[in-house]
């Protein structure tokens, strides 16, 4: 397992928890996020600030792990059944405790969205576990585990989310075997707008209608903008950002199941976004744009297209999260 930029707990943070450790429960905001940005498919993610889920997690006398609450949608409450569950159960098999644990989810991210929902179930459970126990694990081995739970949701395991929504900021999975992740800079004054049309796209349709062979021209373009985006990003050229958001290999397939993709994409780019893209499997469309006025500027112009239409929808303006999953209670 290797790990690339994972900073050591300063003393005034080690004892702080230490002093989590003593507790017996703690509340977790698990953040939604936005995996592929158009041209890193299955290997490149970011994370949202405002949008994401609430966790409890518990430390209780019975030995094993147990889903006690799911709030807002009908997710199942068997352990092994539950994308939080599984990857609690991962964890807890690495480790030797006499306790348990129990977990509470209020689920603000809707599944099937596109924004990580199962991600930030994943991660919520372990990264919770984690504090309560003295945090032997650091965030790549967390990883590790929140891939058990994300298999069970879109049936092959990647990290692509979760990677983000554990480190946050924006992140690139060099390699799944063994794990490793680099943690990418964020410019500061980039906002992502999210649109989220209520309808569904099951990942596994959109994963089959993808094409199994790539032309060579299509792939050279592919990972020159995905090399052009990371560098970018380091040196925080707004105008190289704008040049690099183009998928040429996904998009033009997966842009088929959601209506009124391109119409959306259209009216962002003329009203100043610097690239919008497909966020994971969709159906929501993701934006980025320089500064929040900019954004809200593109917000509105998204939303233009879909209140025309009959398709309910939901829309985020959120600036890039880089902590990730934290402690709120």
């Amino acid at each position: 397992m290797e790990l690339h930029k994972e900073s050591d707990i300063s003393c005034s943070s080690a004892a702080e928890h230490y002093l989590i450790e003593l507790m017996n429960e703690i509340k977790i905001f698990s953040p939604a996020t936005v995996a592929n940005v158009s041209c890193g498919f299955d290997v490149m993610g970011f994370c949202l600030d405002n949008v994401g889920d609430e966790m409890v997690i518990r430390k209780i006398d019975k030995k094993g792990i147990y889903i006690t609450k799911v709030e807002n949608f009908d997710l199942p409450f068997e352990t092994e059944l539950n994308v939080a569950g599984v990857s609690a159960l991962a964890m807890y098999e690495a480790i030797d405790v006499d306790f348990g644990f129990e977990i509470e989810i209020y689920k603000n991210i809707k599944p099937g969205s596109g924004i990580g929902s199962s991600a930030a179930s994943a991660v919520g459970s372990v990264f919770g576990m984690n504090e309560l126990i003295g945090r032997p694990f650091n965030k790549t081995q967390l990883t590790e585990f929140a891939m058990k739970g994300e298999a069970l949701a879109s049936k092959c395991e990647h990290a692509d989310n979760l990677a983000p929504a554990l480190f946050g900021g924006f992140t690139l999975v060099k390699s799944i075997a063994p794990l490793k992740i680099l943690q990418i800079p964020s410019p500061e004054d980039l906002y992502a707008t999210i649109i989220h049309p209520q309808i569904e796209v099951k990942t596994s349709e959109s994963r089959a209608i993808l094409p199994n062979e790539v032309p060579l021209n299509k792939a050279i373009t592919q990972w020159a903008n995905l090399g052009s985006l990371i560098h970018a990003l380091h040196t925080s050229d707004y105008d190289l950002i704008q040049d690099s958001l183009n998928d040429v290999v996904v998009e033009p397939y997966r842009s088929q199941l959601i209506p009124l993709f391109n119409e959306v994409k259209d009216v962002s780019l003329k009203a100043g976004a610097l690239g919008a893209g497909i966020s994971g499997s969709g159906p929501s469309i993701f934006t980025l744009s320089k500064g929040l006025e900019q954004a809200n500027k593109v917000k509105e112009a998204m939303q233009s297209v879909y209140e025309t239409s009959e398709i309910d929808f939901d829309i985020h303006v959120s600036k890039i999260n880089t902590q990730g999953v934290k402690i709120i209670g």
